[in-house]
């Protein structure tokens, strides 16, 4: 199984200023409160903040006003995986862990083991050893140990998570007790949304694929909203590879719970592996968000993902992962059904190509 879940190899450059910080995290001479305050200057100076830029020339394409695209591959390891995978290793190097783990099928596990070695953290990733992913190599000069394990990425994640448990590492795998502190970490790129326009847009759309992205995004306009700093909620949208998707599913189904798929059924490509899988962990909170804000969910196809990947480096410069373009994609679609009136719209681009 060739999997494509990860941007062509990254150089996971970090500054200069960055690497000093480490040397002095992973310095056990130091407090934990002074190597906390080191790890934390680190995600500030290369996690999020990411551009957020007005696609005039796809305006003028699909006759929209104000569209902007959020792009997360300007992240260290080209995803918005970055934002989560510091997020817990600043958890664990507060907790003191010696060792991290998790289940991966590309880009995470890239982020985690960049995020550790920077904190001095032994990182153990597992892999289903049937996977084939280019980022394999990425992880290792990162110092990270790769562990293969039969079955799928699901029954990796719980294998793996069980191993945590008996031998006291940090389990850094998607769902569960983690689930708060990614919704917060990812509730960050609503905040720099809001910092950049002002207030909240019409609509937010969003790739989907365990959930917790969108669900993070909501939280943070929610928020935002609560503390009086924008008039509104944007509505979500939830795009995903057609059919091979629950939160998707579930949501055009009219459930009021996130329905587990059926393994067998669930076909990957290189088009659209990021995006699909038969359970998704954080599914409940990623349906919560779209019912809440009045939002909508769509199956994008194959197709579409690789010919908006053209038009976009065509028109706008940008090398994207077609997985990562499906959010754009339902959103053009949905003004195309409704005609929106003039407002602000963003599609969150989450990875580079």
């Amino acid at each position: 199984m060739n999997l494509k879940d990860g941007v062509r190899t990254a150089e996971n450059k970090v500054s200069s200023e960055t690497l000093r910080l480490s040397a002095f995290v992973q310095d056990f001479g130091n407090s934990l409160v002074d190597r906390l305050e080191s790890y934390e200057d680190i995600i500030n100076l290369e996690i999020g903040d990411t551009g957020l830029s007005r696609a005039k020339t796809m305006e003028r394409e699909f006759d929209i006003r104000q569209l902007y695209v959020k792009y997360e591959g300007d992240n260290p390891t080209g995803t918005q995986k970055d934002r989560i995978a510091f997020a817990q290793l600043y958890d664990a190097l507060r907790r003191e862990y010696k060792v991290v783990s998790l289940a991966t099928c590309g880009n995470y596990g890239v982020a985690v083991a960049l995020a550790a070695q920077l904190a001095g953290i032994t990182c153990k990733i597992y892999i289903p050893e049937s996977y084939k992913t280019d980022r394999i190599g990425e992880m290792i000069l990162l110092n990270a140990e790769i562990i293969r394990l039969p079955g799928s990425y699901e029954d990796v994640v719980k294998k793996s998570s069980e191993i945590a448990l008996d031998k006291g590492w940090y389990d850094a795998n998607p769902g569960g007790t983690n689930t708060p502190i990614q919704i917060s970490a990812y509730s960050q790129i609503a905040f720099e949304i809001f910092e950049d326009l002002g207030d909240a847009p019409k609509y937010c759309a969003v790739p989907v694929s365990n959930g917790t992205l969108i669900a993070g995004i909501f939280r943070g306009f929610v928020n935002l909203y609560k503390r009086g700093k924008t008039s509104r909620i944007p509505k979500m949208i939830a795009a995903s590879s057609t059919h091979k998707n629950p939160i998707i599913e579930s949501f055009i189904q009219n459930l009021d719970y996130c329905r587990d798929l059926d393994p067998q059924k669930i076909r990957e490509t290189k088009y659209n592996e990021p995006l699909i899988n038969w359970h998704s962990f954080d599914g409940n909170e990623a349906l919560y968000a779209l019912r809440e804000s009045g939002g909508e969910a769509f199956n994008i196809s194959d197709a579409k993902l690789k010919q908006m990947t053209t038009l976009l480096l065509k028109k706008e410069g940008y090398r994207i992962l077609p997985a990562a373009t499906a959010g754009l994609i339902a959103l053009l679609e949905l003004d195309k059904e409704l005609n929106f009136e003039p407002d602000r719209f963003i599609a969150i681009l989450t990875a580079k190509n």
